[in-house]
């Protein structure tokens, strides 16, 4: 049978929320994750919270800025704690890029559900908050790139197209994309546990960064 890897403790969401607020973010997160953002009521969520539809309202203008608010959030701390596992890192470029494939892994598969809805549902947003959304994507991606380019410029990696930026870029995005797919696919079981998955998606990196 395969090995059952449980939903890791969420982050608390939204960032610097009451402890009101942090209950119908999970709510939402939860109901976002099984019906998605369209298919859920304001009465869904705060009836799921032991509340009357008004309430949300008191925290939130709306389900649709709930929704941004979530999305956001798991952005911008996702991004933060990123930098942090980087930093964290040897400074060799396998030991960041290792260290960032890992969380990245952690995040997609021990918080599924708080990335499947950031990675489904920010395409429903407005414009507006939809670019927002895009540009911390794109810093993300940016810190694996420049891991990429350092690997490169020490002769470490050799990644399709050359050691140009561009190269590295297309090559930091399939990582990426790679890892964040992981909540797509895991649903409520993985085939391997966490710890393996992890490992198993180091190597492809490395391989994929040619070292």
């Amino acid at each position: 049978m395969p090995a059952e890897t449980p939903e890791q403790p969420r982050t608390r969401l939204p960032i610097g929320g009451t402890g009101l607020q942090n209950r119908i973010a999970d709510a939402a997160i939860e109901l976002f994750y099984t019906r998605g953002a369209l298919a859920t009521t304001v009465r869904d969520i705060t009836s799921a919270c032991g509340l009357t539809p008004g309430a949300l309202y008191n925290h939130f203008t709306s389900k649709e800025q709930l929704l941004y608010v979530l999305i956001r959030d798991i952005h911008l701390q996702a991004d933060a704690q990123l930098e942090a596992a980087i930093a964290g890192a040897a400074p060799d470029p396998a030991a960041r890029l290792t260290a960032a494939v890992s969380f990245l892994v952690a995040q997609a598969g021990g918080q599924r559900q708080q990335s499947r809805v950031a990675n489904r549902e920010f395409i429903t947003l407005t414009e507006a908050r939809r670019t927002e959304i895009t540009g911390i994507r794109r810093r993300m991606r940016g810190r694996l790139t420049e891991i990429l380019l350092d690997g490169g410029g020490q002769g470490l990696f050799a990644v399709p197209g050359g050691p140009d930026r561009t190269s590295a870029a297309l090559t930091a995005s399939v990582i990426g994309t790679i890892c964040a797919n992981i909540s797509e696919w895991t649903q409520e079981n993985y085939p391997i546990p966490l710890a393996e998955l992890q490992d198993r998606y180091v190597q492809m990196a490395l391989r994929l960064a040619g070292a």
